[in-house]
């Protein structure tokens, strides 16, 4: 028998394949948005006689995949709170912050970042909502039949609206709001490629809500993040 020398290109693939194996069994990591609300200021109140408004949001990740299919939503909320002109509001600290939502993007899809900020006449119904949005608070609902068609243009509230209604909250936003005040809504639409190429690793949105009602006019300025986390499947999000 001729014992042949062995070749380089052999010898670091032998060495390699322990790596390539751990390589091959390691879990990918999954694309995860984030909605984080950051900050609320109330330059101007809709309530001027008593001094102080009662506010609550509420906000959804809906998600849709390469073919433009909804894919999931998942909701959360904030409130009811009492702020007073010129507060200004840290909604991560304090003993009742915004708590952030994460939904897993689908490879290739987008992600719809929708919020509503509302001032409350009706305080029991509007507490009501609240609570019930707590309770299936970042709890992923899918698949997302809710949408009526993907290519139908809806409004941040009617987002926020559906994908309530698709975690099993009977108490409609668009119901509760006959009776309370829509200061303002924002959407976000963006894709994974969008947030895995942003080099900040969040897309920080800023708004500004005003408006009028009777004499009175009122103007808000929120902030909220959109992030792109990466988890491995089955890791509990925190």
């Amino acid at each position: 028998m001729v014992n042949r020398p062995v070749s380089a290109r052999l010898r670091l693939l032998y060495w390699l394949s322990p790596l390539l194996t751990v390589g091959a069994c390691t879990p990918q990591l999954v694309p995860t948005a984030q909605l984080r609300p950051t900050q609320l200021t109330a330059v101007n109140l809709e309530e001027t006689v008593s001094q102080r408004d009662e506010i609550m949001l509420a906000y959804s990740l809906a998600t849709f995949d390469a073919q433009n299919k909804p894919a999931g939503v998942v909701n959360g909320g904030w409130g009811v709170e009492t702020v007073r002109k010129g507060q200004v509001i840290d909604l991560q600290a304090g003993q009742k912050p915004a708590a952030p939502i994460d939904i897993t993007i689908p490879r290739g899809g987008r992600v719809v970042a929708s919020l509503v900020l509302v001032e409350v006449d009706a305080y029991d119904r509007a507490q009501q909502l609240v609570d019930q949005v707590k309770r299936v608070h970042n709890v992923v609902a899918g698949p997302a039949s809710w949408l009526l068609t993907a290519a139908e243009v809806l409004t941040p509230l009617r987002y926020v609206s559906a994908g309530l209604a698709a975690s099993g909250v009977g108490l409609k936003l668009v119901d509760h709001l006959d009776d309370d005040d829509l200061l303002g809504q924002s959407s976000v639409d963006l894709t994974e490629t969008e947030l895995r190429q942003n080099k900040q690793g969040y897309v920080r949105v800023p708004v500004v809500f005003t408006g009028r009602n009777l004499r009175d006019a009122y103007e808000y300025r929120l902030t909220y993040d959109i992030r792109l986390n990466r988890i491995r499947p089955g890791k509990s999000k925190k």
